[in-house]
């Protein structure tokens, strides 16, 4: 009798079947010319990205002057609600896609155009310090939104939003295309690194490249620009920079750009953990997002309405904070020490558990997203009716079964654990096949599982599961 196949098997089965073509995947704009059409003539990309910009100023709009109180102004759900569960669900399936459409580069975009930017060399320490300056104002972001209750602050979530298109417009007023975009944004750098995970990726066919000398991709060709974030089709060689935005289509010559569909992990597996970006990215996440969970239940209750207050939140949840990226970091280099190979004689040095733990921490992510949407999505028109006087919307509201929000994350949580497994499995078993002995893999192993108990803890009181189940 055969033996079933376990889902690790069934991943494994997964990777043999998308890595074929001398291991890139299967190029979907071969099998789906419309994906392709969609992003050479850029008429749909330019119409959703201008929707998008009209319903952001709507939502900063509605944020500076419209009603202060958050259960009469919906525009905390369309940011809180909507936008970031949407962006957090597209890291899994396109990548960084979102930043082609991203409404931050809009104003930008407008002041370029128009011959406003003074068009100055990016500096060396922008490139070299700006994963450090983007990981700060990941860092504030979230410390902010947390400490001070800013998903149940209109006016405040409206000056977040127009504080990262200043820098967005003000990068573009100095420097050419999306200094913004490749180097400081916050989004774009916790986007980038979900992007490892992508089932997509945009990669060019090297066979066609060879041989250019114009490199329009990066630079242009004729009437159409360039990459935005000066990389070109031919440099991109990981989903951490490439926008998906489809402009290098138009300009190269040689139809070399392709948008492939992967195994999710192989990014990850490939690279190992050994750049920056994600060395510091994923234990701030898990440290910020443990944080959260054990802050909300116990600490924040209703939103900041004095100094003593929010000086209170902060405090606790910068410990809290600290406490969690201490933890998490401290996990990982356990767990290198375990696993006991760090450096490779072709790429230098790596850290093999941040790539393991980055399914759980990117999990985590969408189940803190997921809970603050479906738990007020009931509300979501009778908060519209309110807002604009419109009472008959009161009646267009529903009610979740209360245990689906704790058994979604829980589902959540257990598929990060298997993918994260998995990816540990491919490091020790087939990566470095006889150099990891099984005490030693059984020990990283145990570090996962480890992880994977804190989130259930922090998930219990989170989702008050205890009141759940009385």
């Amino acid at each position: 009798m055969t033996k079933p196949f376990s889902l690790i098997d069934r991943l494994r089965w997964l990777q043999e079947r998308l890595d074929i073509e001398s291991g890139e995947g299967i190029d979907l704009f071969t099998y789906f010319p419309s994906i392709k059409k969609f992003f050479r003539e850029r008429r749909l990309h330019a119409v959703i990205r201008t929707i998008g910009d009209i319903v952001f100023t709507i939502i900063i709009l509605m944020g500076l002057f419209g009603p202060q109180d958050p259960s009469s102004n919906v525009m905390l759900y369309l940011s809180w609600g909507l936008w970031w569960p949407s962006v957090v669900l597209s890291w899994f399936f396109v990548g960084r896609m979102w930043c082609g459409f991203c409404p931050f580069p809009g104003i930008g975009r407008i002041v370029q155009r128009y011959g406003l930017c003074l068009n100055l060399k990016v500096p060396d320490a922008l490139k070299k310090n700006g994963v450090y300056w983007s990981v700060v104002l990941l860092g504030v972001i979230i410390w902010i939104e947390e400490s001070t209750g800013m998903k149940y602050l209109p006016r405040a979530t409206a000056l977040l939003i127009l504080s990262i298109l200043g820098g967005a417009t003000i990068c573009a007023f100095l420097f050419p295309k999306q200094a913004w975009c490749r180097y400081l944004c916050p989004m774009g750098r916790i986007t980038g690194v979900a992007a490892t995970l992508a089932l997509t990726e945009f990669r060019p066919d090297h066979s066609k490249c060879k041989g250019c000398t114009h490199f329009g991709c990066k630079r242009g060709l004729g009437n159409y620009p360039g990459c935005p974030v000066y990389l070109g089709a031919f440099n991109v060689r990981n989903n951490l920079y490439c926008l998906v935005c489809g402009h290098c289509l138009r300009a190269c010559d040689r139809d070399s750009p392709q948008l492939l569909l992967r195994n999710p992990f192989k990014e990850l597996v490939i690279n190992k953990g050994r750049f920056i970006t994600c060395s510091y990215i994923i234990p701030f996440l898990i440290g910020s997002q443990l944080a959260r969970y054990f802050f909300e239940p116990f600490y924040f209750k209703t939103p900041v309405t004095n100094l003593d207050n929010m000086f209170s939140n902060m405090t606790s949840f910068s410990l809290l904070l600290l406490a969690g990226f201490l933890f998490a970091y401290v996990l990982s280099k356990l767990g290198a020490h375990l696993f006991g190979i760090t450096e490779d004689e072709l790429f230098g040095r790596f850290s093999p558990m941040i790539p393991v733990f980055v399914p759980i921490a990117f999990g985590g992510e969408l189940i803190y997203r997921l809970e603050y949407a479906l738990k007020n999505a009931p509300n979501f028109f009778p908060c519209l009716g309110r807002q604009f006087g419109l009472p008959y919307l009161s009646s267009l509201t529903f009610t979740l079964p209360p245990w689906l929000i704790p058994a979604l994350s829980l589902v959540i949580l257990l598929i990060s654990f298997i993918a994260a497994t998995y990816v540990l499995r491919e490091f020790g078993l087939n990566e470095f096949c006889g150099m990891v002995t099984w005490a030693r893999y059984w020990g990283c192993l145990a570090i996962l599982a480890t992880l994977a108990s804190f989130y259930l803890v922090g998930l219990w009181y989170f989702l008050d599961v205890r009141a759940l189940i009385t």
